[in-house]
């Protein structure tokens, strides 16, 4: 009885311990002086067994119309992830930026000065380049490569799911003549703010890139021409065209594959 009774206090702790050890996630604020209000970001972290170690940081983007909170809500399996591969993913609200400094925010101006800064200050990450990433869907998807590109100082892997890679052909959508006026009025300020344009910029080798886009999208058009700028350029990047829409079920699959090339090229 005595033998059994241990056993199973054993058991018990043992529940105990992979209960408890599960990975952690917070939402937090970041006041900015380039915001208006505080910025809510949430965070997973894996669990506790791993404390002492520098993990990679995974920097991940909504799409228009999305939060904080949208991945998580449609993807389940973000604190497996970040115990499986032992990564750090950050999720910041990308209020209908579109990931730039505007009049209206300073995006990327938050995402330099306040978030990397405050994530690398207040969690075990690796502060390398080569061991961030940041990637996103949609609007996101043009907002990683977008900050990636111009700072490669602080990602050295980038990807892009679905996204909008070539703003010029949307010039009445998703509220970007709200930040950077008419299209017909401001071309300039466009041609300087789509993705696109900022291909001559990446150096061969300086940024592992995936992209990918459902063949139903209505970005296939652009990524497979960003594709082949890419290429043109002689720029190495992993493109994937495969079925699906602009929808969350393609966003939910898609991203496991992102995780598994930046594992796959993260230094460890």
């Amino acid at each position: 009885m005595t033998m059994l009774r241990n056993i199973l206090m054993i058991i018990s702790a043992a529940i105990g311990i992979i209960g408890c050890s599960a990975a952690e996630t917070d939402t937090i604020q970041i006041a900015s002086p380039h915001l208006v209000t505080p910025m809510k970001v949430m965070v997973v972290s894996p669990k506790q067994e791993f404390y002492g170690e520098k993990f990679p940081s995974v920097y991940i983007l909504n799409g228009h119309g999305g939060n904080h909170t949208s991945w998580m809500s449609n993807q389940k399996r973000f604190a497996e992830l970040a115990d499986h591969y032992k990564m750090i993913f950050i999720f910041p609200d990308g209020r209908n930026s579109w990931y730039w400094d505007s009049k209206k925010m300073k995006m990327e101006s938050f995402f330099i000065n306040d978030l990397v800064p405050y994530i690398d200050s207040n969690y075990p990450t690796d502060p390398r380049p080569q061991m961030r990433a940041v990637t996103g869907l949609s609007m996101g998807g043009h907002g990683a490569l977008w900050l990636a590109i111009r700072h490669p100082d602080i990602w050295g892997n980038a990807g892009s799911i679905s996204g909008g890679l070539d703003i010029r052909p949307f010039p009445d959508n998703w509220n970007m003549k709200q930040l950077l006026g008419e299209k017909n009025a401001n071309p300039k300020v466009w041609e300087e703010h789509t993705v696109m344009n900022l291909v001559p910029q990446i150096k061969p080798g300086q940024t592992n890139i995936i992209i990918d886009c459902g063949t139903d999208d209505v970005f296939t058009g652009v990524n497979e021409e960003f594709h082949r700028a890419l290429l043109e350029k002689g720029i190495p990047h992993d493109y994937t065209s495969r079925p699906g829409a602009h929808n969350w079920d393609y966003w939910c699959n898609s991203i496991l594959y992102h995780l598994l090339f930046f594992n796959e090229h993260f230094p460890r």
